[in-house]
Order: C-alpha cells, then sequence, then structure tokens
C-alpha cells in the first residue's frame, strides 16, 4: 500500500496564531512597507506613518499584517502537543496577572504590590503581561523552549512526592498557612526523613501551579471562589464591554427548503448563532444539515472570531458587518456538544472560558433565545415557512409552498442580520445593536471604548483548531480512525516511534473535519507544522463521517465485515447511485444528496489553497515554501503561510 502512493500530493500547513494589533502605536505590516498605526478612524480605516518615508497614509485594516516573530512562538503549536506541566505553569501565570488584566491597570504601584502579594519580582509580572497581551491569551505565557526541557524534572520523584504532600495536607487547608511556611514544613519533613531539601523557588514554582479556584476554594475562600468564577443563579450576568460575553445555541429555522438540482422539499436546516451580550450583535453562525454537534460549535466560534469581509462579498452583501476577534467567555446550556472534550481545549488554547446555564434556571439563556425567536419570526413570511406551530401553521402547505435553497435561506438570513436586527433599535438597549456595537469600541460620551480587538492573521489555523482532535500511533499500514485507514509519506519516519519518557508507542495529533473524512491534518511536533494525509485507499471518496457510518451499518447488515474498507466503499457508491436515482421520487434521498453537496461546499469555503508540492520517497521532510491544497479548504488560489491574508 506504502508503495502505491508514494507519489501522493501532500498539503503542508504552519500554524499561526499571531493576530493584528489594531491600536495607536501598533507596528503592523502593510503591501508597501512597515507602519505604525497613528490613529483608528473606523472599522475599516486607520491612519499610519511610514517607517521608511515617514509620510502619513490612510491604511485599510484588511491589508494590515502583523510583523512576524521569530522562531515561532510556542502559542503557534497544537494545545495537545503542549506538556501538562507547561499548561497548568501558564495558567499558574494568568492567574498571578488576571487582576491587572482585568482591571486594565498598568502602573507600577499595582505591578509592585501584586508582585509582593505573590512574592515575585516586578519584572516577572511585567514580563507576563507583556508575553499575554501579545497574544491575548493563555498560551502566550507556555514557557519558552530553551535548554532544560520543562517537564522532564529536576528534582528526584521522592522530594515530589514531599511537596506534593505538603501542599495536599498542610497549604491547601483553611488555616491558608503562607507558602513561606510550606518551605519550611517540606525542609523540615526531608530532615526527618533523611532526604536533601528541595530549593525554596522549586516549592514556589509548585505552589504557582495550583489552579487559583482550587487554591481558593479548598483553603476556606469556597465563597470567593464561586463570586469570581462562577455566575450569579438567577439571571444572565451583565456584559460591560464587547466580547466581554457571547451566548450560543441551536435551532432548527422554521422554514422548509429544497434541493439544488430537482428544487424539491428536503427539510429544515438548523441554525447555530452566537450574540455578544453586551450589544447584542450576531457574532458568528453556522447553517447545516446536520443535527447540532461539537462539529456545529466549533465552526460557529471560528465564524465569531473570523472577520466576515470574504463572507459577505461571497453572498454579496453591502452592509457592514464589522465583528471579529476572540470572546473572553462562552456562555450555553449544558448539552453534550458543548461539554466535548475538544471543544474545551481549543477554548483553552484561545483563552476562552465556557459557562454552562445553571440546570433548570432558563433566564440565563434569555438574550440567545430571544433573537432566535426573533429571527425565526422574521423568517415566517418565506415560501415554505413552516411557523412557529401547528396551530398557527392552520392549513399553510409548507413543503408544496417551498422554493428556497439553503444558500437562499443563507442569504435571506444574512439580510435579515445585518440590514435590519443590526440597525433597528433594542428595546432592551435603547439602540440598534450595531450603534451599541460601534460605542463599546470607540467609547462615547463620558466613556472609553474597549478598542479593536486584534484580526487573527490565518484564517487556516483558526478553523483547525476547532476540528475535532484525535490522538493515535503510526503504524506500518498508517494511521486508523474509526476503522477507516489514512497514509501519507509524511508518516514514514514515526512507524513504530517509542516515547522517549513512558517507552511506548508514541501517539500523535491528528485533526478531522466530520463533514469530509477522506482527508485528516497530522500534526508533526518537530517541525510544528500540519500535514494533509489521504486515506490509504486512494478510490476512497470524499464523504462525511454520517455517511460512512450509514454505509458501515448496510454492509453489516449484508454479512460483510463493516471494517472491510472495499466493501464500504462499494456501499457508499450503491447508495449514491440509488440516491440519483430517486432524488425526484423521495424527500429522504434528496435530502441526503443536498446534505453530502452541502458538506463539499463547506469544506472548500474554509480557507483559500494552492496547489501542492509533488513528494516523492526521497523527499520524505517538508519545505518551508510548500502550499496548501486540500479538499478540506481547497478551491482558491492562495499561499498559506504565517502571514495568510484574512481575506
Amino acid at each position: 500500500m506504502q508503495s502505491e502512493i508514494s507519489d501522493e500530493l501532500t498539503a503542508q500547513l504552519q500554524p499561526s496564531r499571531r493576530r493584528v494589533e489594531i491600536r495607536g502605536g501598533s507596528l503592523v505590516r502593510h503591501p508597501e512597507g512597515v507602519f505604525r498605526i497613528d490613529e483608528v478612524l473606523d472599522f475599516d480605516t486607520v491612519t499610519a506613518t511610514s517607517l521608511e518615508t515617514g509620510r502619513v497614509r490612510v491604511l485599510r485594516i484588511r491589508e494590515l499584517q502583523a510583523i512576524d516573530a521569530e522562531p515561532q512562538p510556542m502559542s503557534d503549536v497544537d494545545i495537545n502537543a503542549i506538556e501538562q506541566d507547561d499548561w497548568r505553569v501558564a495558567q499558574s501565570r494568568y492567574a498571578a496577572i488576571q487582576p491587572l488584566v482585568e482591571s486594565g491597570e498598568n502602573s507600577r504601584a499595582a505591578v509592585v504590590a501584586r508582585a509582593n502579594e505573590l512574592g515575585v519580582s516586578p519584572a516577572t509580572l511585567y514580563r507576563w503581561l507583556s508575553r499575554y497581551r501579545g497574544l491575548d491569551a493563555i498560551s502566550g505565557l507556555i514557557p519558552l523552549k530553551r535548554g532544560w526541557k520543562h517537564g522532564n524534572g529536576r528534582i528526584a520523584a521522592p522530594l515530589e512526592a514531599v511537596i506534593r504532600e505538603v501542599i495536599e495536607n498542610f497549604y491547601l487547608t483553611p488555616e491558608r498557612p503562607t507558602p513561606q511556611k510550606v518551605v519550611r514544613e517540606v525542609h523540615r519533613l526531608c530532615e526527618q526523613r533523611n532526604m536533601s531539601r528541595p530549593s525554596a523557588t522549586a516549592i514556589r514554582a509548585r505552589i504557582e501551579k495550583i489552579p487559583e479556584y482550587q487554591r481558593l476554594s479548598a483553603r476556606g475562600q469556597r465563597e470567593k471562589a464561586k463570586n469570581k468564577y462562577l455566575a450569579t443563579p438567577g439571571s444572565t450576568p451583565n456584559s460591560s464591554y464587547p466580547l466581554e460575553a457571547i451566548q450560543i445555541d441551536h435551532t432548527p429555522l422554521d422554514v422548509i427548503v429544497v434541493d439544488d438540482e430537482q428544487r424539491l422539499p428536503i427539510g429544515r436546516p438548523w441554525l447555530t448563532l452566537a450574540i455578544d451580550q453586551f450589544s447584542r450583535m450576531v457574532v458568528g453562525y453556522y447553517l447545516s444539515f446536520d443535527a447540532p454537534s461539537v462539529t456545529s460549535v466549533g465552526m460557529c466560534l471560528a465564524n465569531a472570531m473570523l472577520p466576515k469581509d470574504s463572507l459577505l462579498m461571497q453572498h454579496q452583501i453591502e452592509s457592514p458587518w464589522p465583528v471579529w476577534g476572540r470572546p473572553t467567555k462562552v456562555r450555553c446550556d449544558n448539552g453534550p456538544d458543548f461539554r466535548a472534550e475538544s471543544l474545551r481545549q481549543s477554548c483553552a488554547l484561545y483563552s476562552i472560558d465556557i459557562e454552562f446555564r445553571p440546570v433548570k434556571v432558563p433566564r440565563y439563556g434569555g438574550y440567545i433565545e430571544r433573537i432566535q425567536g426573533t429571527l425565526l419570526r422574521e423568517l415566517h413570511d418565506l415560501p415554505g415557512s413552516t411557523f412557529s406551530s401547528v396551530a398557527h401553521r392552520g392549513e399553510y402547505d409548507s413543503e408544496g409552498r417551498a422554493t428556497m435553497t439553503k444558500a437562499e435561506l443563507e442569504h435571506q438570513l444574512l439580510l435579515l442580520i445585518c440590514n435590519e436586527y443590526h440597525r433597528r433599535p433594542h428595546s432592551a438597549l435603547g439602540m440598534p445593536p450595531l450603534r451599541k456595537w460601534e460605542l463599546g469600541i470607540f467609547g462615547g460620551a463620558g466613556h472609553e471604548g474597549s478598542g479593536l480587538a486584534p484580526r487573527p492573521t490565518s484564517r487556516t489555523t483558526v478553523y483547525l483548531d476547532f476540528l475535532p482532535m484525535y490522538e493515535r500511533t503510526v503504524q506500518a499500514d498508517g494511521v486508523s480512525i474509526d476503522g477507516l485507514r489514512y497514509y501519507g509519506d509524511v508518516l514514514r519516519q514515526w512507524i513504530g516511534a517509542k516515547d522517549q519518557a513512558t517507552g511506548k508507542a508514541r501517539k500523535h495529533i491528528f485533526r478531522r473535519d466530520p463533514r469530509d473524512i477522506s482527508s485528516i491534518w497530522f500534526y508533526d511536533s518537530e517541525v510544528k507544522e500540519y500535514f494533509q494525509i489521504p486515506t490509504a485507499n486512494q478510490a476512497f471518496p470524499s464523504c462525511s463521517i454520517w455517511e460512512f457510518e450509514k454505509a458501515q451499518e448496510e454492509t453489516k447488515k449484508a454479512g460483510f465485515d463493516p471494517s472491510d474498507e472495499r466493501a464500504v466503499l462499494r456501499s457508499i457508491n450503491e447508495r449514491r447511485a440509488l440516491v440519483e436515482k430517486h432524488t425526484a421520487k423521495t424527500k429522504s434521498a434528496r435530502r441526503e444528496a443536498q446534505r453530502r453537496a452541502e458538506h463539499e461546499k463547506a469544506t472548500k469555503q474554509v480557507a483559500p489553497a494552492t496547489p501542492p508540492i509533488k513528494r516523492t520517497e526521497r523527499d520524505l521532510r517538508p519545505r518551508p515554501t510548500d502550499k496548501l491544497s486540500s479538499p478540506l479548504f481547497g478551491g482558491l488560489s492562495s499561499n498559506i503561510s504565517a502571514s495568510e491574508d484574512i481575506e
């Protein structure tokens, strides 16, 4: 099998989570050189001074790029490749600077006071603040990899056990002993047990790794921990600036759509929607025929974080939608799609807190549910509407009157959001959401704005970060996920690789889009880049996970082994042929055909791509000049690099 695909085409992507700071004084790269931003004029333009000529220019924000930083920062690696100890260090560092970050206090007195409170130097806090604000995410605080490798441990295991024992039984108690007392207690036990004493710095470092919520709760300050980290029951907590908190939820739209080919009814699509609590602006959405899932949430969050310029151009909408940036909190219900581990890790990478509604307290979802109701009612005048209830629908023939495809319905939805909802006065705000958003960003009479959020530089990286993640070992025949095998030459060197720490088979990180499982993305932890890996069977078609699972079920019913890829492949091809044959006859067949078409369309619209570099068996290592090409991200022509154009 390996020899059959030695000349395969492999796509390559170096993830980049750098962002463009749109603030006065920030240095940015423009096609005409490097500029220093003087003033932010609006959501589209800034005035900036050329560092080469000294001339002041008006620049478009969408044309600005971040100044590249070398070497590649730890924040640009996949979160699952970060050692747990390093991630805990980053979290403890954030807990140390969190009061300064939240208050926006930068004075020397405030930093010194906080440093004295924690027992660290002011210079250390300044360094952590600088690294955090450079990325606006906890991942910016991950220890840099120089010299000795973090995670290997410099203290012998018996000493680690003593420190852990003292922390658990002495420090994390309601009596709240100081770190200095913890140091003395560790040294006392070491003397008693004839062991060498660890340094005070090493002991304090382990105390710093304890999450603040755990520290407060265990040291007799449970109420303080709840007040700081948990929402107050009874109503949705207020927000004081844009993107402080967003709400996200799913709902089926009250409109039956038709398929693209036969223009016959196929059912109602699902809408995943996210809104900003401060302004009630819609910040992101995802429309699909698939039932709510972790993919729906991830794609909605990615859409919320990215600029909407290309989306509006695609749908030929001229109205502004000036929303992008990382939300601080995501508030949602308790569904399994929101509690998935891969989503939690993706949000942690961007320092996004997930808050779940208290059970049986519906008021917590009031904002998102009200806008869902508003949008659904506005769509009730479209042909094919199912209205809000059977009684309301009456004798109206929803399927018989349906005329709109999903793409046409999506266009109507975007017109409604951008042209009407954002511009109409909101009863709770006393002004349109768009105006509230502008005031929150740029400020108004008597208050200062929060400023424009940094713009992501790589659309592809954002989407990859929110795709489901898998950990797998590499075998001689490649990698297996859900019984489907994948192989690429870039995996060859990892066949049978061992983890040096455990001696067991080494696991690697893979990401896959459930809408197109014909390829996966392999994260090479050495070069810190993603590579697209196709299925080992080159005849396997582009299909979604739901189509693959249905084919496996049919294969099993027919008495064949569902892990037999060729039998599953035959089933997929047979089912597709039947769908094409019966498309005009049954709604379920039309829906299935349209669902597959929508998956193929969606995965091609995620990001631009270029033809890849063709590789041979001699060329097993990637080259930094390679370009990205993928059925997942393909279609347009553009290089994907650390300075990728977000447009």
